[in-house]
């Protein structure tokens, strides 16, 4: 008799094979058997009409404060999601002295937009090193397997405090740096992470730490990684990061690259191509890359006092190393202004905002005088007030002590070019940033959206082929064993839903973090049912009773 035997399903078991009617067997955290005829369970659902798969394997994550404080990874189980990993783009709490927490903090409030608040009432810390960071998750339990990076700026920070964010570091702080990287992939790192893009800023408008790594810094901390034999090298990538130099990087290392974020820019359509060609060429010599894409647009909700997207432009400078007090005179000044447009005027290809001020819209005002603006882009209400976009926008936020929501779909919006990318055979679909910028976004759902959009409603690609992408594919690049397919021995990790439905709601924003933070959140569509080892987390009402019994695992074991 097996634990749990789901029947009649639509069978699609994560390797792109054409899927089967047929049956699948549960005996405590594995999957026994698959095919017709398994035997029968203690508990039997009939799953006719339904798709059986593996559960999502989210790639790129930030649950590294949230799962302190939230083991079950909220919302990411009810949206199809049974395994996460951590730590993407070197963004992560540990290691981390004592000393360095909230600067730490504030590092992740600036570049992930994440509550200050809910981090300072919510984090456990309750480890300094990598190796305890993770047993800390193991002693707790987490409702999904987690797989954590080991973080390239809490390394900097870690060895070089406060100077981490300020210059290069010496040959001795490179060694230590190693050692630190040396030790988190004994106790069981997924890889090493970093970024060198100049949209991520740290604490006060400092770059972070990160991005003052020399290339010296650099290829030495991958060969720690490697000399484990084992890892991934993810690296979040900066228009001055060529692809030739992450290709010697595989080529030294001989270890995968995944490089993030390759998302579609209309004003320079052709880069995030050039960018895959590249990336194909290097794999064509024996050299594993891959080029990270999303399969939803990059829309954020912001403010002028939280500006994630703006952050890009050279000229914002001034506005991120000012102080709260001096914020309005800076907005306000010509000359700040003058340096804003003039950039503007010179579109980056991976830069988030390019001026495309008739996808920036106003949402909600403070003032009652204004709410006859809301809904309508700063381009159409610029023109019909005879304004420069970026004076339009200001006067406005000045106006209401820059508490006005402003969203602006950024990058992927060209759905015939987004649909290149998803089928790219260099390309690997994730980018959801599950657990960052709360406020502005929410792309937990990426998957769902993948299977009722690209798939049902675009035709893009088939559902066989869009399940490897988020099962079977993410488990072979980043070795992890077990996991990604429906087949004898494997985990049961499962997701179970309804091809003529699944999807994602629409966002809505909640309250529900520590000190009472809001986050925007989603829904799932036609989500039946999602098993992580064996155990049933959510349903088609979410989140289930089951997920606190924290079935999930602290991935350490990866394959070479």
């Amino acid at each position: 008799m097996h634990d749990l035997v789901i029947r009649n399903a639509l069978i699609c078991d994560g390797t792109g094979a054409a899927a089967q009617r047929g049956d699948v067997a549960v005996d405590g955290d594995r999957i026994a058997a698959v095919g017709r005829g398994v035997g029968p369970g203690t508990e039997t659902i009939d799953a006719d009409g339904l798709v059986l798969a593996p559960g999502i394997i989210d790639t790129h994550t930030h649950y590294d404060a949230q799962i302190t404080w939230d083991p079950l990874a909220d919302p990411s189980p009810a949206l199809g999601v049974t395994s996460v990993l951590i730590g993407n783009c070197g963004f992560t709490i540990a290691p981390c002295r004592e000393a360095d927490r909230d600067l730490t903090m504030r590092n992740l409030v600036k570049v992930e937009g994440m509550s200050l608040e809910a981090m300072r009432a919510g984090v456990r810390w309750d480890f300094e090193t990598f190796p305890q960071y993770l047993d800390m998750l193991e002693r707790g339990g987490v409702a999904l397997n987690v797989g954590a990076f080991c973080g390239h700026s809490s390394v900097r920070t870690y060895v070089m405090g406060q100077d981490a964010h300020r210059r290069t570091a010496s040959a001795r702080e490179i060694e230590a740096m190693c050692a630190i990287v040396t030790d988190a992939m004994a106790a069981g790192a997924v890889g090493f992470a970093t970024s060198t893009s100049p949209s991520h800023n740290g604490d006060g408008g400092h770059p972070m730490p990160s991005r003052l790594a020399d290339e010296a810094e650099m290829r030495t901390l991958v060969g720690a990684m490697g000399a484990s034999g084992r890892g991934v090298f993810m690296l979040t990538k900066g228009g001055a990061t060529p692809i030739g130099f992450l290709e010697s990087l595989a080529a030294d290392s001989a270890r995968p690259v995944m490089i993030a974020a390759l998302l579609h820019n209309p004003t320079r359509p052709q880069a995030v191509f050039d960018d895959l060609d590249a990336i194909a060429q290097a794999n064509g010599r024996g050299h594993e890359l891959y080029g990270q894409v999303s399969c939803c647009p990059l829309t954020m909700d912001f403010t002028v006092r939280n500006p994630y997207p703006l952050e890009g432009i050279a000229g914002w400078q001034r506005a991120l190393t000012a102080s709260a007090q001096e914020l309005p005179g800076v907005l306000a000044d010509a000359a700040f202004r003058a340096a804003v447009k003039r950039d503007l005027h010179t579109p980056l290809a991976v830069r988030l905002f390019n001026g495309e001020w008739d996808k920036v819209s106003v949402v909600q005002t403070v003032h009652p005088r204004n709410r006859d603006v809301e809904g309508r882009s700063i381009a159409a209400l610029a023109a019909q007030r005879g304004q420069d976009p970026v004076d339009c926008l200001l006067d406005l936020a000045l106006d209401e002590d820059l508490q006005t929501l402003f969203t602006a779909v950024l990058l992927n919006s060209d759905e015939d070019a987004v649909a290149s990318l998803l089928t790219h055979p260099h390309s690997a679909i994730a980018l959801s940033d599950a657990g960052a910028h709360l406020t502005f976004f929410c792309d937990a759902g990426f998957g769902l959206r993948l299977l009722g959009y690209w798939v049902r409603e675009r035709g893009v690609m088939t559902l066989e082929q869009a399940i490897w992408r988020l099962s079977g594919q993410p488990a072979s690049i980043f070795r992890i064993p077990g996991r990604g397919r429906l087949a004898p021995g494997c985990h049961a990790d499962l997701l179970l839903f309804d091809p003529r439905t699944v999807g994602r709601s629409a966002n809505r924003r909640v309250f529900d973090l520590p000190a009472g933070a809001p986050r925007l959140v989603n829904d799932a569509l036609g989500v039946q049912g999602v098993w992580v080892n064996g155990v049933r987390v959510a349903d088609d009402a979410g989140i289930i009773d089951d997920a606190i019994a924290r079935p999930g695992r602290v991935l350490r074991h990866f394959n070479a």
